[in-house]
């Protein structure tokens, strides 16, 4: 038991120590709600966790824009090596796939431009079921596309009208 007569002596490197402890708690905490915050009103998610999809998204169109429809297809069943089973693939089959693209494509035309614009949680929970990724593609056009959560494939497309600027 101390009393006044035999109390420690004073440390400041404790008191310095227990501030800045308690300081930078309360920073780690207004900084991860300022970032989780941001996600939101960039269009990316909370703390930004839609940024995979964007970039799966991105992935696909870029192989359609160089015509690399075998790597767009890999990418929309999330199976890069699907041509080591094409019979898994064979209610959707790469001439299909293809056809979609060119002749029958959601778009007027082939792809040429792509700008991912913003992307959304569809679904219940925390992170949802799925992301809808909103893509403007040959500089007036916007596509929606939707990526699985739970395999990573993407489903396609519902087209809006031309962007007016």
């Amino acid at each position: 038991m101390s009393s006044l007569i035999n109390a420690p002596e004073y440390d400041p490197r404790r008191d310095n120590l227990v501030r800045y402890t308690i300081f930078g708690g309360i920073g780690l905490v207004l900084f991860a709600a300022v970032l989780g915050v941001a996600g939101l009103f960039t269009g990316h998610g909370l703390f930004f966790v839609n940024i995979p999809a964007e970039h799966k998204v991105s992935n696909f169109l870029t192989a359609l824009e160089v015509k690399d429809y075998a790597k767009a297809y890999g990418i929309y069943w999330n199976d890069p090596d699907w041509q080591q089973h094409p019979k898994a693939h064979s209610d959707y089959p790469l001439s299909r796939f293809t056809e979609d693209w060119t002749v029958d494509s959601p778009v007027k035309g082939p792809i040429t431009s792509h700008h991912v614009d913003v992307s959304k949680k569809d679904g219940s929970g925390m992170f949802g079921g799925s992301i809808i990724v909103g893509v403007t593609v040959n500089g007036g056009q916007r596509i929606f596309v939707n990526v699985i959560r739970t395999d990573g494939t993407l489903s396609c497309c519902s087209v809006t009208h031309e962007i007016e600027y």
